[in-house]
């Protein structure tokens, strides 16, 4: 049910997305250090009173501009049998959450800082973010069923196991690249079910 502040809400999202927009491109365009915040509020037709308001440097916009995922909403969305169970219900929503665009950002972040070292704490806190969202969408569903402390471990086991992917350490196929040009990769749904599966058989 959307109420009057959440109209508020949804504008002030749309900005802070552009903003991170114009961020990220300007950073893949001409690195971290071939630009300033004035050439980010100009791209994305804002002031830089405006960039103040959502974010604190470049670096925490160019970051920012991996979450396109919207959050908790979703959770209702998942339609999962009532004896699914946690790792039911924390694959489907990492398959909504993880997205080709979402990876595909985090492996050009994640390359970015390895030139950029100052977006590596922004990095981090994208991962938290997700982490977080994936722990309190399970406890909304779940509704005190399992303590907090499991699911906290259970996405923190399953995140950690996206970072080996998002650094470039694993060469797994994203969604949406050619299986064609890359033959014998795993591909990130392969991978996710075998994380998954370790999870529910044992290592």
């Amino acid at each position: 049910m959307m109420n009057k502040q959440s109209l508020r809400d949804i504008k002030r999202e749309e900005t802070a997305r552009d903003l991170a927009e114009a961020a990220f491109e300007l950073a893949l365009e001409r690195g971290l250090d071939g630009f300033v915040i004035d050439d980010v509020v100009q791209r994305a037709r804002y002031s830089r009173r405006t960039f103040a308001n959502h974010y604190s440097c470049k670096e925490e916009a160019v970051a920012m501009a991996a979450l396109t995922f919207q959050g908790y909403d979703q959770a209702e969305d998942f339609n999962l049998p009532e004896t699914s169970s946690p790792l039911d219900a924390l694959q489907q929503w990492m398959k909504m959450q993880l997205t080709a665009n979402l990876l595909w950002k985090m492996r050009e972040l994640v390359s970015l800082s390895k030139r950029h070292p100052t977006l590596e704490p922004y990095i981090l806190s994208i991962f938290h973010r997700l982490q977080s969202s994936a722990q309190e969408a399970l406890n909304d569903l779940y509704k005190g069923r399992y303590s907090e402390g499991y699911t906290h471990l259970l996405a923190g086991a399953v995140y950690g196991a996206m970072l080996p992917i998002v650094d470039g350490s694993l060469n797994v196929l994203l969604p949406g690249d050619s299986i064609a040009e890359n033959p014998g990769i795993t591909t990130f749904d392969q991978y996710l079910e075998t994380t998954f599966g370790y999870l529910r058989n044992g290592f």
